[in-house]
């Protein structure tokens, strides 16, 4: 894995918010600085480093050697999609060329503060254009095709449960329907009303819970297919196929059991009238 090389200042690691798990930052007391390099850790596991502060590491075409004087913690620079790889950080020459700087600021004066900033890069590098990112708006685009997948995932999620509740909906109507002179006729014999929404609701729930015991190992093995393509991912835990199955379980009860009181408090005579 190739390793990224940052050229930096001495207040780049604290104003971003990185931890140094060993040694230290740079800074101005140590004139040696100019020849050292912070490494993140896993940098420090490439290279097969014990303890790495004070060790000299060689790189570059003139194969320079700089001095270990840090060691960040690991933080994604890139994609979840990948592995934390391996950067090192040392500190930018006097008057080397600028292509990037980072600033931590008040959002609440933004637009003062990038006018001021716009003006004094322009003193520095009238030659380079001015162009600026908010980092939370950076780290947007770099999801947003997930974040499209879930708005059209959830969309077709709710339609598909208004068509399976239209449906199941539909096919009560109809079995009703089918056994209303059955209904009646336990009416006359005693038979009370939980027990007649229990016998029209439970053959509906098994159908309900066959459908969960299909689909449930196919979702599962889709998603797992689909975190498969970051390194970091969650793991899909039981209880969420648990709380999937009371939920639809849940759904089908109400669908099912507003037309199943509706025929078991229809008046029995009224149902039987036509025998």
């Amino acid at each position: 894995m190739n390793m990224q090389i940052w050229k930096v200042d001495y207040d780049y690691i604290p104003n971003l918010g990185m931890e140094i798990a060993q040694g230290r930052n740079f800074s101005k007391q140590f004139g040696t600085d100019s020849s050292g390099i912070i490494l993140n850790e896993a940098a420090v596991k490439q290279f097969g480093l014990i303890n790495p502060i004070g060790k000299k590491i060689y790189g570059g075409v003139s194969m320079e050697g700089f001095t270990v004087v840090g060691v960040v913690k690991n933080f994604h620079f890139s994609s979840l999609r990948k592995n934390v790889g391996p950067l090192a950080m040392k500190l930018g020459e006097k008057g080397y060329a600028m292509y990037a700087m980072v600033f931590k600021i008040d959002a609440e004066n933004a637009s003062k503060l990038i006018s001021q900033i716009e003006a004094r890069w322009k003193a520095l590098a009238p030659s380079m254009p001015f162009n600026y990112e908010f980092l939370d708006e950076s780290f947007d685009k770099m999801y947003r095709a997930e974040q499209r997948i879930g708005k059209v995932a959830m969309a077709f999620a709710l339609l598909t449960i208004l068509i399976a509740c239209l449906g199941l909906f539909g096919l009560v109507i109809y079995i009703t329907e089918q056994r209303i002179k059955e209904i009646g006729i336990r009416k006359v014999l005693g038979a009370s009303l939980p027990s007649i929404v229990t016998l029209i609701s439970k053959d509906f729930l098994k159908l309900v819970l066959f459908a969960i015991i299909i689909a449930s190992p196919i979702a599962y093995y889709v998603m797992n297919l689909w975190l498969q393509d970051f390194a970091f991912r969650i793991d899909i835990e039981w209880w969420v196929f648990v709380a999937t199955t009371i939920v639809a379980v849940g759904i089908a009860l109400l669908t099912v059991s507003y037309q199943a009181i509706k025929a078991a408090l229809m008046n029995p005579v009224k149902s039987l009238k036509s025998e």
